[in-house]
């Protein structure tokens, strides 16, 4: 697998098409426009959104939120911003960074629906994941998502996550606790080739 090149722009990574970096208070109306426009594309496989979730108030946490725990080291929650025009189509967070034995965190991610489907989570997550082992110095890189959603699954084994099975009332998913599919990918992956239940 061949990976583009990164560039370490004050908290951020590009790549090919694309500028991961934290998001910022000017961020607001399009990331507000752009989750609510996708509204029915995202709440079947995101936790409940609450009252606020699209309010300046609780962005403004957001931002704070992403600020602090990247100083700590503990998560790096990234906005996804394309080169060509500079819009804001989707966000992913490398979260639950643990050091010591286990080196490990997990990715979490979702895209606008005008931009699903054209390549850009799959850039994103070989480019967050490639970050996370060369610079952060991480072994282990999870992921989890309904067993139903087929593109999730689809971009993550597509971005070389392996299916490693099947967490019980793993999240809240609108409103219900759901089982997950459990998916990594390693720095040094001696698995070979499995395949999802």
């Amino acid at each position: 697998m061949t990976l583009w090149p990164f560039v370490r722009r004050r908290s951020s990574l590009a790549t090919e098409r694309l500028l991961l970096r934290l998001p910022e208070h000017a961020d607001y109306r399009a990331w507000s426009a752009l989750r609510e426009q996708s509204a029915e594309f995202l709440i079947p496989w995101e936790p409940a959104w609450s009252a606020d979730h699209l309010t300046r108030r609780a962005f403004t946490a957001r931002v704070q939120w992403a600020a602090r725990v990247h100083a700590k080291g503990s998560a790096l929650p990234l906005f996804l911003i394309r080169q060509s025009d500079g819009a804001l189509i989707g966000a992913i967070t490398l979260d639950h960074i643990r050091r010591g034995p286990s080196q490990a965190g997990t990715i979490g991610y979702w895209i606008g629906q005008p931009h699903a489907r054209q390549g850009f989570m799959r850039e994103a997550i070989r480019g967050l994941v490639h970050h996370a082992f060369t610079v952060l110095d991480l072994s282990r890189i999870e992921a989890a998502c309904l067993p139903e959603n087929v593109a999730s699954r689809g971009v993550l084994e597509k971005s070389g996550f392996k299916y490693e099975g099947v967490a019980q009332a793993y999240l809240q998913i609108n409103g219900r606790w759901r089982n997950h599919v459990l998916y990594a990918n390693l720095r040094a992956d001696r698995r070979g080739r499995t395949d999802a239940g």
